[in-house]
């Protein structure tokens, strides 16, 4: 299967237009915002985007970035702007035609950018480890619509989370199925192509990401998939997609309930391109100044992360109060119990 996600991305598609579905492919709009950085982004790179979502989180300047499966290097050359000189953005990739891409356009995006802080690997998300990669060494982990592509995802999670510093942040786009994926979709190699047959079970990412460490996921957005070519569509049959965006964060503080301990954040509006609120999920959009309660995650999440210069804290962890208002009892057995569903507090 891994060689024919190589020919199929590095041989049968030779841009967007190729796709056979939208899984691959996100018709959203971009936010105003991104427009004038991706304009700066050379037109081939752009016309060999196979995302499903945008990978570009908030407060991102002077961090070390990674891209898992970077393809033609559309999104690594997004973040190489948002990180600015002082930082760095490393993406990865196991087709060669599309890295050669990538390669050939550094020199182009250098002198649009004023510096170059990026670089290329060849290799498989799955083995990380043997990469010129130091274990700890990333504030920020990206993919875009490629974790469904490995053949060893959990593999790729457990790597993931060796790479990340302390309170680092694995922020993904990818899409998800609302059953497992029967064994004859799975084989399939354009239906595996289109982003579709490795596609997880919702319920299975998120018992994946409990094993390695990553508690109490973030689901930032989520969208329904339409499969309009109907060759496809009779093969796929009940099964339902969604492309879904999530953050996790390494922090071993991290608890399986949303706790309660009085504890509020006030958001103070200092985010480049978020001045009036901050979202951190779905279901947390918070003002700018305004206090806001939150869980003893929630709090982690802001204060032991890169988020914490952007934010006042009130409280601490010395009196608990027991569950979240309208937590379930657990987060995971939350997670577990509803596809789709966030940490509810």
């Amino acid at each position: 299967m891994r060689e024919a996600v190589q020919d199929y991305y590095g041989r049968q598609l030779q841009s967007s237009d190729d796709l056979k579905t939208s899984a691959c492919c996100d018709p959203g709009a971009i936010p105003g915002w991104l427009k004038p950085l991706l304009a700066n982004v050379h037109g081939e790179i752009l016309s060999r985007y196979y995302g499903c979502g945008l990978v570009c989180p908030p407060a991102l300047e002077g961090c070390r970035v990674l891209d898992l499966g970077c393809g033609a290097g559309r999104d690594v050359y997004l973040l190489a702007q948002l990180v600015g000189a002082a930082g760095s953005v490393v993406g990865v990739d196991m087709t060669a035609e599309q890295l050669a891409v990538a390669r050939s356009h550094q020199a182009y995006h250098a002198t649009t950018f004023g510096y170059d802080n990026c670089r290329f690997l060849t290799g498989y998300i799955e083995q990380l480890d043997e990469l010129d990669l130091e274990p700890e060494s990333f504030d920020v982990i990206v993919s875009n619509c490629v974790v469904n592509l490995s053949t060893d995802k959990e593999a790729v999670l457990h790597n993931i989370a060796r790479l990340l510093k302390p309170g680092g942040e694995l922020y993904f786009s990818d899409v998800y199925a609302d059953r497992r994926i029967p064994a004859a979709l799975q084989n399939d190699p354009v239906i595996y192509g289109e982003c579709l047959g490795g596609a997880l079970y919702q319920q299975d990412f998120l018992r994946l990401a409990a094993k390695a460490g990553f508690i109490d996921p973030r689901r930032v957005e989520s969208r329904p998939l339409a499969i309009d070519d109907s060759n496809l569509a009779e093969k796929i049959g009940h099964v339902q997609f969604t492309s879904t965006t999530y953050r996790l964060f390494k922090l071993d503080t991290l608890e399986t309930a949303c706790e309660d301990y009085g504890q509020a954040v006030r958001y103070l509006g200092t985010i480049q391109h978020q001045p009036h609120h901050f979202v951190l999920d779905d279901h947390h959009v918070m003002p700018t100044g305004k206090v806001f309660p939150v869980c003893g995650n929630t709090w982690s999440m802001l204060r032991e992360t890169r988020f914490r210069e952007h934010f006042e804290f009130f409280g601490n962890f010395d009196t608990h109060f027991g569950l979240f208002d309208g937590c379930t009892e657990s987060v995971t057995d939350a997670l577990v119990d509803q596809a789709g569903a966030s940490s509810c507090c």
